[in-house]
């Protein structure tokens, strides 16, 4: 499991990005993949699965 922050969560459209704290690197996070609501600033844990326009957040959940 990685650990991160929601830099950016749309709700109404169901998607955000999350920047991994070891790396600095920004993931793409859609709400089907989240176990739980998230939003901006929250602390996450996430891991990582090739998507169609490479690594995508899964299984994100608060920290």
């Amino acid at each position: 499991m990685k650990n991160g922050i929601v830099k950016f969560f749309n709700n109404s459209k169901g998607f955000g990005f999350i920047k991994d704290s070891e790396s600095e690197k920004e993931y793409f996070v859609h709400i089907s993949d989240c176990k739980q609501s998230i939003k901006e600033n929250d602390e996450v844990t996430f891991e990582l699965q090739e998507g169609k326009k490479g690594l995508n957040a899964v299984n994100v959940k608060l920290a």
